[in-house]
């Protein structure tokens, strides 16, 4: 007997996580939602999320409904389909206690915190914006709160000193997949039972805004070049040259005694050049100027004749 599942899911951390359900002879997938097909780039082409590309190429049921709470068909469709669990994995809707009640062993979150830790929108991000050394994976049954439903288990991963926001989610993405298939059998045998957060350990990781990535060059090289790991690919990190946006792509920290002003270019040489910060300073190999192509350090320093002494910053 297989257990019959409905996937919720959108962005490509939730594609391992709907693999390993449809690969395994464990379940039979009944449907998967995924948000509405959305504008992207400059020509605001209409593009499938990752979820639906899955599932179109593996011929599965697909619903996009622009929403879930209130929503009759949606209701009466997932009743009809005598389910066992509900699955999602990142699918950016919060569901209602009507849908929640539904499947036969409750609706299961894959999310990417250790939690009671980074509860909301983007923990992957501001687990490394805050600079900590590790992470993980919990599987969690879903109540009405946000991440705030009792656990079921875990997985630490290590954070690296060179992980960005893409290569920590693709590990996690896929540790996540492996735990939640060890899982669900668990669970439907009652072979688990799931533990109470406790409310008082828990932070919040809310959803990044553009102005999230905006440097503030007072604070140590270190804490920036963390906020730049956490926003690749977006929002990524920017400060402001001669008025204009200019986006820092790619640094790193160096622990130097020698020092200038917050924000002050230093250390210019051919191939690249260092910015002063509150503590330490931060050499700049890859960056892009509002109205231009991205560019080396070097490039830039030709292009734009940057030396000792100029101010980023507003």
């Amino acid at each position: 007997m297989k257990y019959k599942i409905v996937f919720m899911g959108t962005p490509s951390f939730a594609v391992p996580s709907l693999k390993k359900l449809y690969e395994s002879n464990l379940f039979e997938i009944l449907s998967v939602y995924t948000q509405a097909d959305k504008p992207v780039g400059r020509k605001q082409i209409l593009t499938p999320s990752e979820v639906k590309l899955f599932a179109l190429d593996k011929n599965l049921y697909i619903k996009q409904p622009n929403k879930i709470k209130n929503n009759d068909e949606v209701l009466q469709h997932l009743k009809s389909l005598n389910l066992d669990f509900i699955i999602v994995v990142a699918y950016g809707k919060i569901l209602p206690k009507s849908i929640l009640e539904i499947p036969k062993y409750g609706c299961i979150n894959v999310h990417g915190s250790l939690l009671e830790k980074y509860r909301g929108a983007a923990p992957i991000q501001w687990a490394i914006a805050n600079g900590e050394t590790k992470t993980g994976v919990t599987i969690m049954k879903m109540d009405e709160g946000m991440d705030t439903g009792d656990i079921y288990t875990k997985s630490e991963v290590e954070i690296k000193f060179d992980d960005t926001y893409l290569t920590l989610s693709e590990k996690l993405s896929r540790i996540g997949a492996e735990l939640l298939l060890e899982t669900l059998p668990k669970i439907a045998k009652d072979e688990l039972k799931p533990i109470k957060q406790n409310n008082d350990l828990a932070t919040m990781a809310p959803i990044i805004k553009k102005e999230d990535g905006l440097i503030n060059w007072n604070n140590s090289a270190l804490s920036i070049y963390n906020l730049n790991r956490a926003f690749t690919p977006w929002p990524l990190t920017y400060t402001y040259f001669k008025g204009k946006l200019l986006k820092i792509i790619k640094c790193f920290p160096i622990d130097d005694e020698k020092k200038g002003l917050p924000g002050e270019i230093i250390n210019v040489n051919k191939n690249n050049f260092s910015v002063s910060t509150g503590k330490g300073k931060l050499l700049i190999e890859t960056l892009q100027l509002e109205g231009s192509k991205k560019m080396s350090a070097s490039d830039f320093i030709k292009g734009y004749r940057i030396k000792n002494g100029l101010i980023l910053g507003k």
